[in-house]
C-alpha cells in the first residue's frame, strides 16, 4: 500500500516550547526532508505571520524537486464569505499547489468556542474547501479533535467529513489534537470511517499519552493513506507523532511503500541535522537513530551481540543510518573489551592477561567515579596507554592557577610548563575562567608544534558531584566536549579537586585530537 508522508516540523514543530526557526532555518530544514523524500512540507501559515509569508516567497527560489509544499490555515470566519475571508485569501497568496485547512469536528467546540449552530460550522467547512478548490488548488482537510468529536458525537463528526469530501477535499486528516486515544479506540474508530467513507483518509496525532507513534501506525493499518508528523516528535505540549520512528516501523516492520531504503539510510542524518537547526540535543535514547538506540552495556547482551546481532537488535542499526555502540564499564565483560580492542585494530586474546588486567583496571576507575561510556575519547586513550600502544604528542610538568578578584571582577591566569621532544614551554594565558586559562596556555604552549588545535574547539562542560555527603570536599566528575571540523568527543576527568579533574579532561581531549591527526 502507498503511504503518503507529510511533515509538518515547520508549523506544529516551531510551536516547540524552546524551538524558534527564522526564515533561513525552516529553508534548510525543508531542503533536507525534500532530500529524504517526504511527499508534502507544511510550511506555515501565510498571513498568521511576516516570516512564514517570507518563507513561501523564498521556498520558490529553492531547489525543491520531490516535495510538495503546503499552506497551512483555517476555514473561513464564521458569517463571512469565503472569497473575502482573510485567512483564505492569505492562503490562496501563498501559491502553492496543495492548501490544508483545518475545521471543528467536536460539537462541544463548535458550541463552547466559536458558539454558533452545528450547521453553520459544517457551511464554514464545505465552502472554505469549495472557494480553495474552484482556485484550482488541491485540498487537503485537518478534522481537528476528530476522535474526541467522535466518541462525543459520531453523527455529527461524521458530518463535518462529508461536507469536506462533498466540497472536493482530496483527502481528510483525521486528527488526535489533544493526543489522549488509546491505540484501540482510535484503530476501531478509523476502521468506521474508512467503512462509511470512500474518501482518502489520513492521520495526525499528538504525544500527550505517548501513543502518537502507535496511534499513526495503526491509523495506517486501519486504511490511512496519508501519515502526518514531525522530525524528532516536536511540536507542542508534548509533541507530536515523531516522523522518524513513523517512516521506519512502516518501511522495516510493514513493507509499506512510502521511503525507498536507499534513502532510509539517511534517517539518522536527518534526524540529527534538525535537532541541530532547533539548537536542541537529540535524545540519545530515540528509537531508530538516537545515540544510544543500538548501544550495548550488559557483559551478557555484548557477548551475545558479537556472536549474533539479531539476540538483541531488531533492526540492522546501518538500515536507518545509524551504528552499534559497545560501551565499556564494570558492567561490560571481556567480551566488551575486546571488541574495542579490536576496534583499535590491537590484536590481543580475550583470554590473554592483559585483558583481565585491563577489565580490572576499567572497573576499578568506575567504582571511583570514572564514566568511560560517556567519554569514548577518553576510553580510547586510556586502553592505547594501558596497551603500551599510545605515543606521547607531548610531556606535561606542572601548571599552576591563580584566581585574583579585581573589584567587581574577577581574572584568571594559568602557567604551564611541560615538554615536546626536548624543547621545553613555559607559557601563560588568561581566561573567562581558570579552565578557560588553563585551555588557552596549553594551546599557546603547543601550537607551533601541532598547528592542527587551532581547528578545535570546546562545545560543553559538565560537572557532577559524585557524593552529595561529603559538601565542597566531595569528589567531582568533569565531562568535556571538544569539536573539529569532522569529529565531536567527549573525555572525562575525576578528582576531589574540580581544576584537577576538570584538566584531566581538557588533557585528555587535546591527546585525542592529536592522536586523530596522526592517524
Amino acid at each position: 500500500m502507498k503511504v503518503m508522508l507529510y511533515d509538518t516540523t515547520l508549523r506544529d514543530g516551531a510551536q516547540t516550547e524552546g524551538v524558534s526557526f527564522s526564515v533561513a532555518d525552516k529553508i534548510r530544514i525543508a531542503e533536507k526532508l525534500d532530500e529524504l523524500g517526504i511527499h508534502f512540507i507544511e510550511g506555515g501559515w501565510p498571513g498568521a505571520n511576516p516570516k512564514d509569508m517570507e518563507f513561501f516567497k523564498r521556498i520558490k527560489k529553492s531547489k525543491i524537486k520531490n516535495s510538495v509544499i503546503t499552506a497551512f490555515g483555517s476555514t473561513r470566519h464564521p458569517k463571512s464569505k469565503a472569497s473575502y475571508d482573510p485567512v483564505l485569501r492569505g492562503l490562496l497568496a501563498a501559491n502553492t499547489r496543495v492548501i490544508t485547512i483545518f475545521g471543528k469536528s467536536w460539537d462541544f467546540h463548535v458550541k463552547h468556542v466559536f458558539k454558533i449552530p452545528p450547521d453553520e460550522n459544517l457551511k464554514m467547512i464545505s465552502d472554505s474547501v469549495a472557494y480553495l478548490k474552484s482556485k484550482g488548488r488541491q485540498v487537503f482537510y485537518d478534522a481537528e479533535h476528530f476522535f474526541d468529536g467522535y466518541k462525543a458525537n459520531p453523527a455529527y463528526a461524521k458530518k463535518t467529513l462529508a461536507a469536506a469530501w462533498e466540497a472536493g477535499a482530496s483527502t481528510v486528516i483525521l486528527c488526535d489534537t489533544n493526543g489522549g486515544t488509546v491505540t484501540s479506540e482510535l484503530f476501531k474508530i478509523v476502521e468506521d470511517v474508512k467503512a462509511a467513507f470512500r474518501g482518502e483518509i489520513g492521520i495526525h496525532c499528538h504525544n500527550d499519552s505517548d501513543m502518537a507513534v502507535a496511534n499513526s501506525i495503526a491509523a495506517v493499518q486501519a486504511g490511512a493513506t496519508q501519515v502526518q508528523g514531525t522530525i524528532n516528535g516536536l511540536g507542542e505540549r508534548c509533541g507530536n507523532a515523531n516522523l522518524i520512528s513513523i517512516i521506519a516501523n512502516l518501511v522495516l516492520k510493514l513493507d509499506m511503500d512510502c521511503m525507498s531504503r536507499i534513502n532510509l539510510k539517511e534517517l539518522t542524518e536527518v534526524s540529527r541535522y534538525v535537532a541541530e537547526v532547533c539548537n536542541m540535543k537529540q535524545l540519545d535514547g530515540q528509537p531508530f537513530t538516537g545515540q544510544s538506540a543500538f548501544a550495548h552495556k550488559a557483559g551478557v547482551h555484548i557477548n551475545a551481540i558479537l556472536k549474533n546481532p539479531k539476540t538483541y537488535e531488531h533492526v540492522d542499526p546501518q538500515l536507518v543510518g545509524n551504528r552499534r555502540r559497545i560501551l565499556v564499564s564494570e558492567l561490560t565483560g571481556k567480551s566488551g573489551i575486546l571488541q574495542k580492542i579490536q576496534e583499535l585494530e590491537i590484536d590481543l586474546d580475550k583470554n590473554a592477561p592483559k585483558t583481565k588486567r585491563l577489565l580490572k583496571t576499567l572497573q576499578d576507575l568506575e567504582h571511583k567515579g570514572y564514566h568511560f561510556e560517556a567519554a569514548e575519547a577518553s576510553l580510547e586513550l586510556f586502553m592505547q596507554r594501558s596497551l603500551k600502544k599510545f605515543k606521547d604528542f607531548f610531556r606535561f610538568e606542572d601548571f599552576r592557577v591563580i584566581v585574583e578578584k579585581q573589584g567587581k571582577g574577577i581574572k584568571s591566569e594559568a602557567i604551564i610548563k611541560l615538554k615536546v621532544g626536548k624543547h621545553l614551554q613555559h607559557t601563560a594565558a588568561l581566561g573567562d575562567g581558570p579552565i578557560n586559562a588553563l585551555d588557552n596556555a596549553l594551546r599557546k604552549a603547543l601550537k607551533d608544534f601541532y598547528p592542527g588545535l587551532s581547528g578545535m574547539h570546546l562545545t560543553d562542560f559538565k560537572v557532577r558531584v559524585l557524593d552529595e555527603k561529603e559538601g565542597t570536599a566531595a569528589k567531582v566528575r568533569v565531562l568535556v566536549q571538544s569539536q573539529d571540523k569532522n569529529d565531536s568527543w567527549w573525555t572525562i576527568g575525576v578528582s576531589e579537586n574540580i581544576i584537577e579533574a576538570s584538566w584531566q579532561a581538557l588533557l585528555d581531549s587535546v591527546e585525542y585530537k592529536l592522536l586523530k591527526d596522526s592517524k
